[in-house]
């Protein structure tokens, strides 16, 4: 038979545990409790009774025993609650509230027993009580007993016995109601989480947790799970518009690639044309092909990393002079003014390799817009709030400021770009480096329009301070 689906979950059986933890604890406890109670009541008991028996064996070494006879008579006539029997040397009953001693086997020292006494309850019925005595041998031959009922005593410590018990029980029943209570929200709270996992693995992507707002772990399990299914619905996003974009911007170059070889092909055949001509362009339109490639699985995996790897601390002032040892011959050759600005005593920390291609797109984004006499500036210095910046700034045509969010999206190409090569991914790659390494990209306007050059654009890539 299947058990219902709270006694099968964890927090009912972790309840279960700690219940029998604690009915086990409670035992020990109660165990101990009525040990010590019914200890103590038989050691009081005792010692009353050793009191009762020196005051009157010291009332015979007085006396005698016609006093000690005297004495017991006055006493078991009155309301002390003890039992007396004085007997002669062959155990013969001389006076007493009882007729015969319990103990069985007298050798004459000071001998204790337990025994019981019969009485009637208030109904007229034969009860037993508990009682407990001492008997002893006077120094004139004659045998005294002394004795006492406790059956209040244990009749108290039942009492306490059975209060214990029946708040362990009340314990036990509290702790499965709050625990079965306990489990159910617990239970609701997971399902809720099992059912969104269940859609997503259906192909619901949209689905989330529902987050109650107590701040719990729940909470923050919800929340975390709902960052994942975030970032794994823009990632699938992405890979669609990556997948899509790619199969429309690299169907030009790809049926150019075609149309060329196919027209070599004809020339060839036919005895006109040059052949490594035509090798020679379709190699160059495969390299685009390619390195549009490159580009996207760079993108693909930092943002499948979420971080940038192997990260190291290094001087970026180092970086950037490296890189402006590549692009100052180019800019000559352009006929563009470049300077650079380093400071010193700099760290970062990230992947050198990420952010050497990253400036190296930024630069080449500059160099490819920036028509001849213009300059390119490339700066690297710590900002006020201690973040690193890498900057360039161009007097290019720019970017405007509607288009600067959309322009580092995948294969975003702006209408006054579209003669220029390139896939439009210099700028995500850019931005995906930034965000690996827990920075940001931010475009502005450059130096501003001078003549027909201008505005121009500053692209920085910021780095957060190195912990």
């Amino acid at each position: 038979m299947r058990l219902p689906r709270i006694f099968r979950t964890t927090p009912f059986r972790l309840t279960l545990l700690f219940l029998a933890l604690f009915g086990s604890a409670a035992s020990a406890f109660l165990a101990y409790i009525y040990v010590a109670t019914a200890g103590e009541a038989t050691r009081r008991t005792d010692m009353e009774i050793t009191r009762e028996m020196h005051s009157l064996v010291a009332a015979y070494d007085r006396a005698g025993v016609d006093a000690l006879n005297q004495s017991l008579i006055e006493r078991a006539a009155s309301e002390r609650p003890f039992l007396y029997l004085l007997m002669d040397k062959n155990q013969k009953p001389i006076s007493g509230s009882i007729q015969e001693s319990p103990v069985e086997k007298f050798t004459g020292g000071l001998t204790s027993t337990s025994f019981s006494v019969t009485d009637q309850d208030a109904q007229g019925h034969t009860v037993k009580h508990p009682a407990r005595g001492l008997q002893q041998r006077l120094s004139g031959g004659q045998i005294l007993f002394v004795g006492a009922d406790v059956g209040a005593d244990q009749a108290y410590v039942n009492k306490i016995t059975t209060a214990l018990q029946g708040a362990g029980a009340l314990v036990v029943v509290l702790g499965l109601a709050f625990g079965s209570l306990f489990s159910r929200n617990v239970s609701r709270s997971m399902a809720g989480l099992t059912e969104v996992v269940d859609a997503v693995r259906n192909g619901d992507l949209g689905a989330r947790a529902h987050v109650r707002g107590t701040r719990d772990e729940f909470d923050e399990l919800a929340a975390g799970v709902n960052e994942m299914l975030d970032r794994l619905e823009r990632s699938m996003a992405g890979h669609r518009h990556a997948g899509d974009a790619i199969a429309h911007d690299l169907r030009s170059p790809l049926t150019r690639l075609r149309a060329r070889l196919e027209a070599a092909f004809l020339d060839v055949e036919a005895g006109k044309g040059d052949p490594k001509q035509a090798l020679a362009q379709a190699l160059e339109d495969t390299d685009g092909v390619l390195k549009t490639f490159g580009a996207v699985l760079s993108i693909a995996r930092l943002q499948a990393a979420g971080t940038a790897p192997d990260p190291v601390l290094f001087d970026p002032a180092e970086l950037a002079a490296d890189i402006s040892e590549l692009y100052e011959p180019l800019c000559e050759d352009k006929g563009i003014d470049f300077a650079a600005e380093f400071s010193k005593d700099l760290q970062v920390r990230g992947n050198r390799e990420f952010l050497a291609q990253a400036l190296a797109n930024i630069l080449d984004n500059a160099v490819k817009y920036t028509p001849a006499g213009g300059a390119i500036m490339l700066r690297v210095r710590r900002r006020s709030s201690g973040e690193i910046e890498f900057s360039v700034t161009d007097t290019g045509p720019g970017v405007p400021d509607g288009d600067r969010e959309r322009v580092v999206e995948r294969f975003v190409r702006l209408e006054n770009s579209r003669n220029q090569p390139g896939a439009g991914l210099g700028l995500s790659l850019v931005a995906a480096v930034a965000e690996a390494h827990g920075g940001r990209l931010e475009l502005a306007e450059g130096p501003g329009k001078v003549g027909e050059m201008g505005p121009g654009l500053r692209v920085a890539l910021i780095l957060p301070r190195p912990a």
